[in-house]
């Protein structure tokens, strides 16, 4: 496992991993820590910025990172599903043909596996509480729509590369629309505001006919 310790100007530094399960693993040691100065975490796909308060030893936080990203695992531990966050959802977005042509799947396949497989939150990006799902079945590997829509409904579920989402309110987005869910995944009343965070295991569940299924 090779990481890299880098500045990220006078209060931050950037921990550069090889994979995004080990970012993800980082993250959780790394909060559970409690480093001294550590004010905030951001992880993303292969990185995580550490940030302090500022006026704090870098290089000492930068050693503790070091120490805690020793071992680290090189895939997501497994998880049951009562473990995860269930979302109900009605496969009826607007791009769940194209999804299910391009993943050689019919719709109902494409909805098999869409909720057979445990989503684990990566990290958050793009906008508040819009988490990054990963380790979903591989098929539902699809790209990005060609043109991006300039709005996408809250609650929108969808799929890009590796990844799937919940769109948390309303804005741009080019990820394939393969359903909706009345779940808040953004609420500034609540603490975190964010209800998905990095870590967090996620269970889709089929409502579309009304009922779980």
């Amino acid at each position: 496992m090779s990481v890299r310790v880098l500045p990220a100007g006078d209060a931050a530094l950037l921990i550069e991993l090889d994979s995004l399960d080990a970012a993800v693993a980082l993250t959780q040691r790394v909060r559970a820590a409690e480093l001294p100065a550590v004010i905030d975490l951001v992880p993303a796909a292969r990185t995580l910025l550490v940030q302090t308060a500022g006026g704090t030893d870098l290089a000492a936080i930068g050693r503790a990172v070091l120490e805690l990203a020793a071992d680290l695992p090189t895939q997501a531990p497994e998880a049951t599903a009562s473990d995860a966050l269930v979302i109900e959802v009605s496969y009826d977005g607007p791009d769940l043909a194209a999804v299910a042509e391009a993943a050689g799947l019919d719709r109902s396949g494409v909805v098999r596996a869409h909720t057979e497989t445990l989503w684990r939150a990566a990290f958050i990006g793009f906008a508040p509480g819009f988490a990054y799902l990963t380790g979903g079945n591989p098929r539902l590997r699809v790209p990005r729509r060609a043109e991006s829509r300039t709005t996408v409904p809250a609650g929108s579920v969808a799929l890009a590369g590796e990844f799937s989402a919940v769109y948390p309110r309303a804005s741009p987005g080019g990820w394939q629309l393969i359903g909706t869910t009345d779940q808040v995944l953004w609420d500034t009343d609540a603490d975190p505001p964010a209800l998905l965070q990095p870590g967090r295991w996620v269970r889709f569940v089929d409502v579309t006919d009304g009922s779980p299924s």
